[in-house]
């Protein structure tokens, strides 16, 4: 298993509670990258659940965060975030900025995150959640996540916490030669993680990581149903 620190936050029960999660439900399912698991062993992820969730923080599942969505499994963002292969300099989008704790975890793993949330509240409770850990390298746009974040593109990595029907084209448009861009696609209910590359020449390959499942991305590039709403 490999070795990595700790900067510890928070009280003594739930810093226990931290390291166990990062040894036994992430290190030991095979994620390897020690700045990934630095980076969830130093985030208080209760900060980031519903006060009524606090208790279930760090259990290996995802929890309710309101408005029809959800704070992902601890293993699941940590893959994902891998996938990413993120080294320090990069530009990230993150789409679906939720509570804001993948926010949080790429904020430690990239020069700038720009993350996209459409519902104004949950962006501004991101915001606030971001900024008690010190997170001070984000921008956070409230707006549809499906078209990505043209004003800031090209990007170096992009993330996408929600599930798309297909790999929405504006998000492949923004990726820079040789970004990353980490999406789960399929039907709703069962879906598949993608990394999908583009190389210096604006071409792209996809590879399949394993079966997931999430929360639909509504957008114009997305799922529009009737779960489609105004910001709220």
């Amino acid at each position: 298993m490999p070795k990595f620190s700790y900067h510890i936050e928070g009280g003594s029960d739930f810093a226990a509670l931290r390291k166990n999660m990062v040894a036994n439900q992430i290190a030991a399912r095979g994620v390897e990258d020690v700045r990934v698991l630095d980076s969830m062993g130093s985030i208080p992820r209760e900060v980031f659940v519903r006060s009524d969730y606090v208790h279930a923080a760090y259990q290996d599942r995802a929890l309710p965060i309101g408005h029809d969505q959800t704070i992902s499994q601890p293993y699941i963002v940590a893959l994902m975030t891998e996938a990413l292969q993120l080294k320090g300099s990069e530009r990230a989008l993150e789409i679906g900025t939720g509570s804001g704790y993948q926010t949080a975890v790429l904020s430690r793993l990239a020069k700038e995150v720009f993350t996209v949330e459409r519902l104004k509240r949950l962006s501004e409770t991101a915001r606030s959640n971001v900024a008690k850990i010190g997170g001070c390298n984000v921008t956070f746009i409230v707006g549809d996540g499906t078209m990505g974040a043209c004003a800031y593109s090209p990007f170096d990595a992009i993330i996408v916490t929600a599930a798309s029907p297909g790999v929405p084209q504006p998000l492949v448009d923004q990726l820079a030669p040789f970004g990353r861009l980490v999406i789960p696609v399929g039907e709703m209910g069962s879906q598949e993680l993608l990394r999908v590359t583009k190389d210096e020449k604006g071409e792209v390959y996809t590879e399949e990581l394993l079966p997931v499942v999430f929360v639909p991305l509504i957008g114009e590039h997305g799922w529009r149903t009737s779960l489609d709403s105004p910001e709220e």
